[in-house]
């Protein structure tokens, strides 16, 4: 059974940067506390025959539900996007906006696509370059209210890309609890930062990767030319 590690296991979103220098951290597949209060979820998937740029260009491509549920055909139900809607890896400043299964409850979120200097901080293409990192894929997470619009706030999530001989090792990393500022106490769902969520977030992350690298080396060859 999977338990939630205590905050000296758990890296801070603060200290993202050590995973370059840190190929292995003590937690690559696990969920702990942080010492700042969050929670952090790490999920580790080798992608045999993937590559970074066919990691960029699915984050671009993957728009609606009917490409969504090819990600993982049982958990994700619905997708849209809001921003740049061409076909060359173009996600970062839009926005994904999904519902999905998530510890066998439906869970609303958007996902703001950043750039990865947010977390890694001024020239992280020469730091990822001399640590044989392709890209990383950085987002802030929020519960999204379908009806109404509203988000609020309360995540983050980074996927890593390790070049590796023959693909490339996709560190996922999740932190949970970073609720924005503004935000009126309670206006956060409670059960989208909690421990069984964050659990859930672990399974989920690794199975949707996995399914994803059995796919993505032919989607790339078939529709990132169109």
């Amino acid at each position: 059974m999977v338990t939630i590690l205590p905050a000296p296991y758990g890296l801070s979103l603060k200290d993202a940067s050590l995973l370059l220098t840190h190929e292995y951290l003590p937690l690559e597949a696990g969920v702990a506390h942080t010492a700042d209060g969050m929670i952090h979820i790490a999920a580790s998937t080798y992608m045999k025959g993937c590559t970074g740029a066919m990691l960029d260009w699915w984050f671009g491509w993957v728009h609606t539900t009917q490409q969504y549920q090819l990600w993982h055909p049982r958990d994700h139900v619905f997708s849209d996007w809001e921003g740049p809607r061409g076909n060359g890896s173009e996600y970062i400043g839009g926005h994904h906006l999904v519902e999905e299964y998530i510890g066998g409850e439906l869970a609303s979120l958007k996902i703001s696509f950043r750039d990865p200097e947010v977390y890694f901080g001024p020239g992280w293409q020469a730091a990822f370059n001399a640590a044989g990192y392709a890209t990383a894929v950085c987002a802030r997470v929020g519960q999204w209210n379908r009806t109404s619009g509203q988000v609020v706030y309360v995540g983050h999530l980074i996927h890593l890309v390790k070049e590796e001989p023959d693909g490339v090792r996709m560190r996922s990393r999740f932190w949970l609890g970073d609720v924005e500022e503004g935000v009126a106490e309670g206006a956060a769902d409670g059960a989208a930062v909690s421990g069984g969520f964050a659990l859930g977030l672990l399974r989920h992350a690794t199975e949707e990767m996995a399914i994803l690298a059995t796919i993505l080396p032919d989607m790339y060859t078939k529709y990132a030319s169109t």
